[in-house]
């Protein structure tokens, strides 16, 4: 069987390296991708705690990544929206291997022609980020035009491109960053510039709407205090509640801890009359077409910090690790 290279954990304590492994066979509802290039998130360096809060079941070896973009060279009988030679993008489900490989297994209904406007190497970085802020702005928060929404963490990954959707939306868009990075978020369109080094926000900010927190810590509780009554808040980073639960299937103990650690936020959130929801984010391959229109016209556009090429996967990961990107760290396949 033909081989490829990957960014492999052989075991559950083994430290990933890069090995060769077989090609993925294809079902009858996916497709195969030659990987041209995949992007760094927090939650790669975070895989086993994922899998283990989560109860995500993991086959291993397990290759690491979950977003990419490349070519269509094989599809399933079952496919017929995309062809041999389509360059797709995709964010594969959390049961999958991983894109850290020059090749990886889809299901179609998880991919999306990327955008005509943009390379491959750009169109990697979109689906995690931009699926988790579309779906937090628009699933979980449901904004509207008009209305006033904190997105704290501006010029990292995900902040970057909800600033953008929010401002497509019609929003006024308030975020914190450090002071080297205001002209990125002057030019995403940013309202209301904060230097999180000089300046608490949450003694600035007052009256609203929405809060997207990508950061966590301490900053999920101060953006309760900036919320009207009624104003929700979504967060990627903060406590997780019994919600979640719910949406993932989570066993017993484990809906006994997140009661638990919750206990607080929970008591906030009621005490101040506003919502609060932690999300996970779903692949959606409808949802990716979106994105795709909104790049396509110029509405949003993605930000890239620094390539690696795939040789350098460790140094790619130590980089993103340090948390001073602006934008997106990605990987590009090379083939030996």
């Amino acid at each position: 069987m033909a081989k490829m290279k990957a960014f492999v954990a052989a075991s559950k304590k083994a430290q990933p390296k890069l090995t060769k492994i077989d090609i993925p066979q294809i079902a009858d509802n996916e497709v195969l991708v030659e990987v041209a290039a995949a992007s760094i998130n927090p939650v790669d360096q975070l895989y086993r705690l994922m899998q283990i809060g989560m109860q995500i079941k993991t086959e291993y070896p397990f290759t690491l990544g979950n977003d990419f973009s490349g070519t269509v060279v094989a599809k399933g009988k079952n496919v017929n929206k995309y062809q041999l030679g389509d360059q797709v993008y995709g964010r594969i489900k959390e049961t999958n291997s991983g894109t850290f490989a020059e090749y990886v297994a889809i299901e179609s209904q998880y991919i999306a022609l990327i955008p005509q406007n943009i390379s491959l190497i750009e169109a990697a970085l979109i689906p995690l980020v931009g699926l988790t802020a579309y779906q937090a702005l628009f699933d979980r928060l449901n904004l509207q035009a008009g209305q006033k929404i904190f997105i704290n963490a501006g010029s990292g990954g995900v902040g970057s491109l909800a600033i953008q959707l929010a401002k497509a939306k019609g929003a006024y868009v308030a975020t914190t960053i450090s002071p080297k990075n205001k002209e990125l978020v002057e030019s995403l369109g940013a309202d209301e510039i904060i230097d999180y080094h000089q300046t608490d926000f949450s003694k600035v900010l007052h009256d609203y709407d929405a809060v997207f927190d990508t950061h966590g810590k301490g900053d999920t509780t101060k953006a309760l205090q900036i919320l009207n009554p009624g104003g929700k808040l979504v967060t990627i980073a903060g406590i997780p509640t019994t919600k979640l639960v719910k949406e993932r299937n989570l066993n017993l103990f484990r809906k006994l801890v997140i009661k638990l650690i919750s206990r607080s936020i929970v008591k906030e959130v009621r005490r101040r009359k506003v919502s609060y929801q932690f999300l996970l984010m779903n692949p959606d391959g409808n949802q990716l077409q979106k994105l795709t229109e909104l790049i396509e016209d110029n509405k949003v556009k993605p930000i890239v910090d620094r390539t690696f090429e795939f040789d350098q996967v460790e140094d790619a990961l130590k980089y993103s690790d340090q948390g001073h990107n602006v934008g997106k760290v990605i990987l590009t396949m090379k083939k030996d």
